[in-house]
């Protein structure tokens, strides 16, 4: 099926229901459906409509008529210096380039033509004939969205979902008009990212009311979600633990969020833990995907985050670490280095086939000859069926001719009551191959000496697994969607190593 296929379920199912917009401005299912109509016919002939800003309350209008004009949207990373901003632009083929004012202006000064604030586009539909609107696009193979992989080890590279895609996810995964009426969810991920993308087309499809956070702050974001009675929000692991932190600090635990999910980078269980307390009546999701997935494959729900934390076994409790179960239209499969299917327990490389997982580029698609994708991350399924994710195969540690995982040792250290956060490499070693080394943040007021971290870890672990190198750092270097750009921590930490 094809997105446009979104735009007359909503405006048949949910006419009368507020779905986009704050409680003081907001549009319904009709009005919502009228705009993306108006949007695409203004549309006709172009191939694609970029976006470069950052969340906009009306951000589904564009989306949404990119959709019904047969135009592939791409949402841009505004936060990009200019000129790999232009580059990106300039790369893209007949578009509508659409931004926030102070990124239209950049965009302008760098010699961009033709650039709309986002404002501006929606406010000339009026102008629109509403006699002699287009027909929707119906070419369920046609790219619908192309994202841009966050480049940090290399120049980003361009995935490719196609309409069939997104809508596999949408029927494999929600229930259309399943929300109740009063339900609103807090957007706070930037929408060039994959998870910016399913909330928006996971919350249209279910009826919830969509509330975009333009800049994330904890404490707005605390403020919004009770104003706004906020009863759904999706955040990455970095922005959890800082609005833990400020509701330890005195802030109000949000009164009407019933469903937390998180993702977008591994979390560790302390700050988790930390986040349970908290928020002792919200329910907990653990949503676990990839850009070239089109969104979630694999969820660790309320009831599992809750028995886990009461629970004094700890095969059970070892799950508060895991990504949940694979959702049933997604196939998995972990495969040694050989290619060889593992037993559960054993770790190895994460394959996944289903009608949502895209694995394609611009460069061509990644997909085997029998439609497995190879997503390069190391994992590790248990006998109940709980996927486990150590991590990217790239970012192993081989030791000695040992394979360690970073995200391991990254936990250890995390539960030390002084740090707030760390990141573990390997950096080159003559004798071992790769000697191990982190890079860690202490908690204000909080000291600790390296030799005390890495006795920290030594005990709760093995020698073979203890840092070589520890070394105190104000920040750990991340993308915006929480992410550690851990090739600039190894950049960083080789000459203190050697």
């Amino acid at each position: 099926m094809h997105l446009a296929t979104l735009v007359e379920m909503i405006e048949s199912g949910l006419a009368d229901r507020v779905l986009v917009g704050t409680a003081t401005g907001s549009l319904t299912g009709e009005q919502l459906g009228g705009l993306a109509r108006a949007g695409g016919t203004a549309l006709a002939g172009r191939q694609q409509v970029v976006y470069a800003g950052e969340n906009h309350p009306l951000l589904p209008v564009p989306v949404l008529a990119a959709a019904w004009a047969g135009a592939a949207f791409v949402p841009l990373n505004y936060r990009l210096d200019d000129q790999q901003l232009t580059d990106l632009v300039a790369q893209q083929t007949n578009a509508v380039v659409l931004a926030d004012p102070a990124t239209a202006a950049r965009l302008a000064a760098a010699g961009v033509p033709g650039v709309e604030t986002l404002d501006a586009w929606i406010e000339g539909l009026a102008t629109v004939d509403r006699g002699a609107l287009a027909d929707p696009a119906e070419d369920d193979d046609a790219v619908a969205v192309v994202l841009y992989t966050s480049g940090t080890t290399a120049a980003p590279k361009a995935a490719l979902l196609r309409h069939r895609h997104l809508m596999a996810y949408l029927f494999g995964t929600v229930e259309y008009a399943g929300a109740d009426e009063d339900d609103a969810v807090l957007v706070a991920v930037p929408p060039y990212h994959i998870a910016g993308v399913a909330n928006l087309l996971s919350n249209l499809f279910s009826g919830r009311r969509l509330v975009y956070l333009e800049q994330f702050t904890p404490e707005l974001w605390l403020t919004t979600a009770g104003r706004e009675r906020i009863t759904h929000a999706m955040v990455v692991p970095t922005m959890l633990a800082r609005i833990v932190d400020a509701i330890d600090g005195g802030a109000a635990a949000p009164e009407h969020l019933t469903s937390l999910s998180y993702g977008g980078s591994k979390i560790a269980t302390a700050v988790l833990e930390r986040a349970l307390r908290a928020m002792p009546t919200t329910g907990f999701v653990n949503a676990y995907g990839l850009t070239e997935t089109a969104s979630t494959i694999a969820v660790l729900g309320p009831d599992d985050h809750r028995q886990a934390i009461a629970s004094d076994d700890p095969r059970v409790r070892r799950r508060l670490g895991s990504a949940g179960q694979v959702v049933p239209t997604v196939e998995i499969e972990i495969r040694d280095d050989e290619g060889t299917l593992v037993p559960p327990g054993e770790p190895g490389i994460l394959h996944l086939r289903g009608e949502q997982i895209a694995g394609e580029y611009a460069t061509g698609s990644l997909l085997d000859e029998h439609g497995w994708f190879c997503t390069r991350d190391r994992a590790w399924l248990d006998t109940d069926g709980y996927l486990f994710i150590e991590g990217r195969a790239d970012d192993t540690i081989i030791r000695g001719g040992e394979n360690i995982a970073p995200a391991e040792i990254e936990e250890v250290l995390h539960r030390h009551p002084a740090v707030s956060d760390a990141c573990v490499v390997g950096v080159p070693d003559d004798e071992w191959g790769q000697r191990i080394a982190a890079a860690v943040v202490l908690r204000p007021a909080i000291d600790v000496t390296p030799d005390e971290l890495r006795s920290f870890v030594r005990e709760r672990l093995r020698s073979a697994k203890t840092p070589d190198t520890i070394v105190i750092t104000t920040e750990l270097p991340r993308t915006h969607t929480g992410k550690v750009l851990r090739r600039v921590v190894l950049d960083d930490l080789l000459p203190r190593s050697s």
